[in-house]
């Protein structure tokens, strides 16, 4: 068996994996209901029948972020972010497709807040439709409501929380059982320019307060590349230097208990919420999965008659750091808001202390998402920079992608000259070790080494063609990574009506009811990719025309060319618009290099030496 033949086995394997677990992965038997040991983890005692239960619910907002309140638990039930829009222009949140879905065909679930409120003026009001962003699940139980003070699994209910003060930008509750006293208060920043998307909560712990806590509540869903992507992040300090680490997703619940975190951070991979002690508070937090059963996710609502996004198939995550304490009063600091470069720089200048050298490091929550990102993160973020540069030429991030895409093809022109004059090497090569192939065919042995001869004497290397795509293999991965997980492309068009979210498919028309593969909609952007990738093996591979003149060789050579086609048309289907158009113009490009490299003056044939005697 040859290289070629061994290369075309491996690639076939790899595209086969690539198809059957990112774009057909196994769909999930529809779970059962939640155990009682996991909805004690995670759902409160009742408070009391249904018909004496009232949760009052209160509002503070400002032009970042609207904070819903509850009376119970003292918790923000909802963490709703203003999108973009004429009215509001400081805010980085654009709109996708699934906003204008729910607003359009669902209004009552798109309600912001979802129900009746007080406001700063002692007013009541009802919510409006569409406009915001939810960053908590809506549907969670009080006792996965954000900030909430009591943890879930305690043998009490959650405390009520009575309102003894509400402004503008602040409100202060106080919630009182037997042993224990709270007074809670939220206050907004007075200029949340300097601080967008943060806020501060103070709790006066007065008594013996048990089985406190301090919560993140649950994101709501964010799909990355056609899937959830939810991250845990904390940041401890080591010797004298600050680490972040990645917690692992746990299957029920995990506690750090080792761990004196500097802050927590739960993420849906472009939002989340981060809880930072501005003190020492102790050791340890915990890490809770939730049932999408019992916190389902907005989109569950979306088309239920076909099941396209089974609450099963999203659960959540609540992350918890204890508070034990009697009669203290402890301050955190929280950004709840989107994972966008800018904000987080400027979040982390406003709350540096230049005395003492500290700095939160909240940009260090953003991640990169991919199989290699652990690999590719550094390559990832350098090539962001680069991109940042185009868009502060262009302000257009889709122009900013395809000229990211030039200079990579110009940094790596060697190395694809090279790879492409290897190949035009082999290829005038090849006749001759096709003869060989024929003439030894009985022997491979023999044929191994006659051929081995061949490429000895005359200075041809028969994997030179690939070692120059796995030097750029680590930008290549860096450069996937990065379009897949740069919150600054979410929601951004680039070809209004067709390409209106670079970090989604782009979308030609849509249909009711989901096709198999296809789903709801045509995306044209993968068959141009597939187009552009046969025309660019047609025009370098010199292969003839005459399917009569063709040898084995290079029949197989045109069957892995056309399957390689149809493999990225198929894997690319689903993938975001932005890696369709780097993809498409990265090999647009490699046509234009190689039509340019065929074009100039050639120099000397490369001379087929004999077998020598």
């Amino acid at each position: 068996m040859d290289k070629r033949t061994i290369l075309f086995l491996v690639a076939l394997t790899i595209s086969f994996y690539l198809i059957n677990n990112i774009l057909f992965p196994p769909r999930p038997a529809p779970a059962p209901a939640p155990t009682q040991e996991q909805i004690q983890q995670v759902t409160p005692k009742p408070l009391a029948a249904p018909s004496e239960v009232k949760e009052n619910l209160y509002v503070i907002e400002n032009a970042y972020q609207q904070l819903v309140i509850s009376s119970i638990g003292g918790a923000i039930k909802e963490i709703n972010l203003p999108l973009r829009s004429k009215e509001n222009t400081v805010s980085v949140i654009r709109p996708i497709g699934f906003d204008k879905t729910l607003q359009k065909d669902y209004p009552s679930q798109d309600r912001f807040p979802s129900a009746a409120y007080q406001t700063a003026d002692g007013s009541f009001a009802e919510g409006k439709v569409g406009g915001y962003y939810p960053l908590l699940r809506r549907s969670a139980p009080p006792a996965l409501y954000g900030l909430s003070s009591a943890i879930g699994n305690s043998d009490e209910p959650p405390l009520r929380y009575s309102l003894k003060s509400i402004e503008k930008n602040r409100i202060v509750l106080e919630g009182v059982a037997d042993k224990c006293r709270i007074l809670k208060t939220i206050t907004l920043p007075e200029d949340p320019s300097k601080a967008p998307y943060c806020f501060d909560v103070d709790l006066e712990v007065r008594g013996d307060c048990q089985n406190l806590a301090l919560s993140t509540g649950v994101p709501e869903v964010e799909i990355v590349s056609g899937s959830a992507s939810p991250v845990l992040k904390y940041r401890l300090t080591r010797g004298q230097k600050p680490v972040v680490e990645k917690a692992d997703l746990p299957k029920t619940s995990s506690t750090m208990s080792s761990v004196q975190p500097d802050w927590i951070c739960n993420s849906n991979g472009f939002f989340g919420i981060i809880l930072d002690p501005k003190a020492d508070i102790g050791r340890g937090f915990t890490a809770v999965q939730v049932p999408g059963t019992v916190a389902p996710t907005r989109l569950s609502v979306i088309d239920q008659q076909y099941d396209l996004y089974p609450p099963t198939n999203y659960p959540g995550y609540d992350m918890r750091i204890p508070l034990s304490v009697t009669n203290k009063t402890l301050s955190f600091r929280v950004f709840a808001g989107p994972f966008d470069t800018q904000i987080l720089k400027t979040v982390d200048a406003n709350y540096t202390d230049p005395k003492t050298g500290y700095t939160p490091d909240f940009i260090a929550c953003q991640s990169y998402h991919g199989w290699f990102s652990f690999i590719s993160e550094p390559f990832a973020k350098f090539l962001f920079f680069l991109m940042e540069i185009f868009h502060f030429i262009t302000r257009s991030w889709g122009i900013s992608i395809i000229l990211l895409t030039a200079a990579l093809r110009l940094m790596m022109y060697p190395l694809n000259a090279w790879s492409i004059k290897s190949t035009s090497k082999m290829q005038k090569l090849q006749p001759l070790i096709s003869s060989v192939q024929e003439r030894l065919k009985k022997d491979p042995k023999k044929m191994q080494m006659e051929m081995m001869r061949i490429y000895r004497e005359n200075k041809i290397n028969p994997l030179g063609g690939c070692f120059p795509l796995l030097i750029q293999m680590p930008f290549l991965i860096g450069m996937f990574d990065l379009l897949k997980s740069a919150f600054e492309l979410r929601g951004v068009s680039f070809i209004p009506g067709w390409i209106t979210n670079l970090t989604a498919p782009d979308v030609v028309f849509s249909w009711g009811y989901p096709i198999w593969f296809f789903g709801t909609s045509f995306h044209l952007l993968p068959f141009l990719l597939g187009a552009a990738m046969y025309w660019q093996q047609k025009m370098s591979t010199n292969i003839p025309k005459d399917p009569k003149l063709l040898t084995d060789q290079q029949k197989q050579q045109k069957m892995m060319g056309n399957f390689m086609v149809i493999v990225f048309t198929v894997l690319f289907y689903h993938f975001p618009s932005g890696l369709n158009i780097y993809w498409l113009s990265s090999i647009l490009l490699g046509i234009l290099q190689h039509w340019w490299m065929t074009k100039k003056p050639k120099g000397p044939e490369i001379e087929i030496l004999p077998k020598k005697k």
